[in-house]
């Protein structure tokens, strides 16, 4: 025998295993505060590194769209490895946002995580819908890794100054070198150079 689940008590079946649909609840913490947490770090330079990573975080996401979006559109000679490139650089930057929103999250702030919020705080700007060349869609991944990495460069001498050393520990030995890699490997495929001499 079944029961309908709406005539159940609660909306649930006799076995509660009927699931509880179309919940919605008070926002229990806003976006850009941080609560307390035994960090022993003051909740000012907490709020200024969670603002200061949240900025990177959104700019960091945008960066590993551009890389997947560029792995799926790759054209030409050099398809083959730069396919397989641009989708190494992506996973190395999507281990990068997990890393940045949990840092976030340790010092008692909300991490950015909507990609239309995303979009509202990043800095990269918006390539064309279309398909660009290839030297084009480069140059776009070189742009957004130095925008992310001129931020990294002072908020990590900003959070340094404020005591936060994870922070600054984060950006420097994780944020800044991965982006410092990825960059010279991106670059290298500008150069204009053949690959032998006749």
């Amino acid at each position: 025998m079944t029961t309908d689940p709406q005539s159940a008590p609660s909306g649930r079946g006799p076995d509660g295993s009927q699931p509880w649909l179309h919940q919605r609840g008070r926002v229990i913490q806003e976006f850009g505060t941080v609560k307390q947490f035994p960090v022993a770090l003051s909740m000012e330079a907490r709020l200024y590194s969670c603002q200061r990573l949240n900025k990177v975080l959104a700019d960091t996401r945008i960066l590993h769209d551009l890389y997947k979006k560029y792995h799926w559109l790759m054209r030409g000679a050099t398809f083959y490895q730069l396919h397989l490139l641009l989708d190494k650089h992506a996973g190395e930057q999507l281990r990068l946002i997990d890393t940045i929103a949990e840092r976030v999250q340790t010092l008692g702030g909300v991490a950015v995580g909507d990609p239309r919020h995303v979009a509202e705080i990043t800095g990269v700007p918006r390539p064309p819908d279309g398909v660009e060349e290839v030297p084009a869609m480069l140059s776009r991944l070189l742009e957004a890794h130095e925008l992310i990495l001129a931020d990294c460069h002072d908020a990590a001498a900003r959070t340094q100054e404020q005591g936060d050393d994870g922070t600054n520990d984060l950006l420097v030995s994780e944020v800044v070198r991965t982006n410092e890699l990825q960059a010279w490997f991106v670059a290298e495929h500008l150069v204009d150079t053949p690959l032998v001499r006749v």
